[in-house]
């Protein structure tokens, strides 16, 4: 489409707005008019020819009684909706009274097929009639819908009747596409607080898909392929994702058909999802949009994907989820449970405060496991899912799954302030179950936090871009796999350690003699009887010696337990208790799998030269899994040299020697 007719169609549509929302609608709610009149005027514009034909199918199957009218009604439409209306958009510009425009709006809205009345249920459009009608702008906006200054629809119009002289030309699916894509960015950047929950920046989305589909660029086939996104909000990401793969098919020449997959939560975001598929002529692609949270309600749990692409909600709890799903210690879905060798297993499941590593592990489970290319995987999430969890939870736990089945290619850090709603750092995992035979065992690690160029107006709190150039350095970097200041590549094993309890030996020295409480025993007799056969223990056994002790006094192990804490105190001169630990003595120690020797090794170098009687509580030990890029990446700051240092402190000397001589001479 050319440029200048796109961009005069987008200012038209951004311009109602201000001629007719503005004393009725704040500015963050004019999107609610806008995006689903569009949606109507478009899909209004598609059905214009064969209106006549519908309406007479409907006298047809009316007459015969047939119930289900829709498929028949789509079909004679030509289109995968239609509506049934006796209504054009058009013809309700005559309407002078507000009620009579509001009844025959709301039957036009009736007569749009179902899968029209769903996007029109989300977007909540039906509560924006009243309003309009009270402001009686409604005939306006649609009046500017309608206007002879755009054309929204696929067939050009003409300045004269021979039809030779275009006035304005036909707009395509695509181009419809477009303009409503730009529709959306141009919303999500004037209401940035919520932008970036439900859209991600397009330079971070064109990578995300260099990083996916680059590497198997020369393995594309005359095939059909599908992708999806379980956190798709608008289906920004699809569509950057089908063009891309559609680009590099051509590049390749071949020919591939792509199948759109997704879901939504968000009842507005998932709208403008399948009116986007809608407006491109994809009517089978919006059928593939699920609403409903991907959690608790996977809307795609049979399905595999050839390439996933995700910005799920970070920081975002999903303890709603969690109930759904029977409470978090009960969930037993197999996206988030794994099984070890022996049958041990592996719960995933991370803190209900943060879901974003749930989404990761849905996309795993959809990996296909049977085809060439197998599957890959785009991610973007924050730093907590790259370190934050012990060993043994369920952050651990996800990470350790999809390192020791050899599913990570890599992860890249982003510079801060990418993002419209968050300035923190985030990170893009990607991963695949067909490594590259270089990449088998390894991860990389890019720090791309650097690699940024900084934006002429800031975007709530994104400042900065990935350029095209930048875009294709980042890829270069990843594709090559080499070492370099930005770039590191590690053994899978380089991310694990064990976790182990140290233990030390409990030692208590006995003092007989202490008083011991007496509600200790219910008998005052029994009280006195344990204190004789303590003094008596006590002329024969060691008082330093409690095992020894505890022995010689015969006494039930019961009544030990109630007299000890009253006739014991901790001394680490004393024999140490046959398997009892001190608990304040207790320490964890993470020992990394690169360890040379590995846990016994680290036992003798490490802590029995502090302390010789330490042991290994090998049933508490766990396996534990974490990344950390300022680990790898950490640049200090370089110090000043001492030269430097002396120099500034002579200067600032010379200039404090001056003013002490003009504040003496004012004195003076």
């Amino acid at each position: 489409m050319d440029n200048q007719i796109h961009n005069a169609i987008v200012s038209f549509i951004w311009g109602i707005a201000d001629d007719c929302l503005r004393d009725v609608y704040v500015r963050g709610k004019y999107r609610d008019v806008i995006l689903p009149m569009t949606v109507i005027r478009r899909l209004d514009a598609m059905l214009e020819d064969s209106k006549e034909a519908v309406l007479d199918m409907k006298k047809k199957l009316d007459a015969a009684k047939i119930d289900n009218q829709w498929p028949a009604l789509c079909n004679t439409a030509g289109q995968a909706f239609c509506n049934a209306s006796p209504f054009r958009l058009r013809d309700l510009t005559s309407r002078a009274k507000k009620q009579t425009l509001k009844a025959d709006f709301e039957a036009y809205l009736d007569g749009f097929s179902p899968n029209v009345q769903e996007i029109l249920e989300k977007f909540k459009f039906r509560n924006q009639i009243d309003t309009m009608i009270e402001a009686d702008i409604l005939g306006a906006v649609i009046e500017k819908f309608i206007s002879p200054d755009i054309n929204l629809s696929p067939k050009p119009v003409y300045k004269d009747d021979a039809q030779t002289i275009v006035k304005h030309p036909g707009l395509d699916n695509h181009g419809m596409g477009t303009i409503f894509e730009e529709l959306i960015r141009k919303f999500n950047e004037d209401n940035n607080e919520e932008a970036g929950e439900h859209w991600t920046p397009r330079d971070v989305v064109e990578l995300m898909a260099d990083l996916v589909f680059m590497p198997i660029a020369a393995q594309i086939k005359d095939a059909t392929y599908s992708c999806y996104d379980g956190a798709c909000g608008t289906g920004g990401m699809l569509t950057v994702a089908q063009d891309r793969l559609l680009t590099l098919a051509q590049q390749q020449g071949k020919n591939v058909s792509i199948h759109l997959f997704g879901q939504e939560v968000n009842p507005e975001t998932y709208a403008i999802c399948k009116a986007d598929m809608l407006l491109k002529g994809d009517g089978d692609q919006a059928e593939h949009i699920s609403y409903g949270s991907t959690l608790s309600l996977d809307g795609n749990a049979t399905r595999q994907f050839d390439f996933m692409l995700s910005n799920p909600p970070y920081g975002k709890s999903w303890k709603v989820d969690a109930e759904k799903m029977g409470g978090k210690k009960e969930i037993l879905d197999t996206r988030f449970n794994a099984y070890l060798e022996g049958g041990e297993q592996l719960a995933m499941i991370p803190r209900t405060s943060d879901g974003q590593l749930l989404f990761l592990l849905n996309n795993v489970a959809k990996m296909k496991k049977d085809t060439p290319l197998g599957s890959r995987i785009a991610e973007v999430h924050n730093g907590s899912s790259i370190f934050t969890g012990d060993a043994g939870s369920g952050e651990s736990n996800a990470r350790r799954y999809m390192i020791e089945n050899d599913l990570v290619e890599a992860i890249i850090a982003l510079p801060e302030n990418m993002f419209y709603n968050t300035g923190i750092g985030t990170f893009i995992w990607i991963l695949s179950n067909r490594k590259e035979e270089c990449r088998k065992g390894k991860i990389q690690l890019i720090d791309a936090t650097a690699m940024k160029s900084p934006l002429r107006k800031n975007m709530g709190k994104k400042n900065c871009e990935f350029t095209p150039e930048i875009r294709r350095e980042i890829v270069r970097i990843f594709m090559e796999m080499e070492q370099s200041e930005v770039s590191m590549i590690f053994d899978n094993r380089e991310f694990g350690y064990w976790s182990v309890t140290v233990e030390r030996p409990l030692r208590l020295h006995v003092y007989p003699d202490r008083e011991i409480p007496a509600g200790t025993f219910k008998k005052a007799d029994e009280l006195a009887a344990v204190k004789n056969t303590l003094a008596e223990a006590a002329k024969t056994a060691p008082l330093d010696d409690w095992t020894t002790f505890a022995k010689a006094t015969r006494l039930k192990a019961g009544v030990l337990k109630k007299i000890r804490p009253f006739i014991t105190e901790k001394d680490p001169t004393a024999q140490p208790i046959d398997g009892e630990a001190d608990v304040d003595l207790r320490d964890t120690e993470n020992i990394p799998f690169t360890y040379e020797g590995g846990i016994d090794t680290f036992m003798r170098d490490e802590v029995l030269p502090y302390a010789p009687d330490a042991y290994v509580d090998e049933k508490k030990t766990q396996i534990g899994y974490e990344i950390s890029f300022t680990k790898y990446f950490y640049k200090p700051v370089e110090l000043r040299s001492m030269e430097d240092i002396l120099e500034s402190l002579k200067a600032l000397e010379r200039e404090t020697d001056g003013m002490m001589a003009e504040i003496m001479e004012g004195i003076q």
